[in-house]
């Protein structure tokens, strides 16, 4: 399996992750629809200026998929916002661990 974890900080990022919380059902819908889905996390950051995104995939197909998605739905519902890029890093899982 595969992981894409996304960090989003500095301009925009609060007010993005606002509207990701409005659209909680929209995003976990668009997000679950990729290709060799397992799992995805959405979540804020302690000091609450933005926070980070999860999505762990069946193969690296299904992370770039997902990395794709994201961003054509930021830049299609959220580019008025102007949120800075997110830090993007790419791994493969080592451990994935569930209740």
């Amino acid at each position: 399996m595969d992981v894409v974890v996304r960090t989003y900080s500095g301009k925009g990022a609060k007010e993005l992750f606002s509207l990701l919380e409005e659209r909680k059902s929209e995003i976990e819908e668009l997000l679950r629809s990729t290709t060799g889905f397992v799992s995805y996390t959405l979540a804020r950051s302690s000091e609450s200026d933005g926070g980070l995104s999860m999505t762990v995939c069946e193969d690296k197909a299904g992370i770039e998929e997902s990395v794709r998605m994201a961003k054509e739905w930021i830049a299609q519902n959220a580019a008025h916002i102007g949120a800075d890029a997110p830090k993007v890093s790419l791994g493969t899982i080592i451990i994935h661990a569930t209740k």
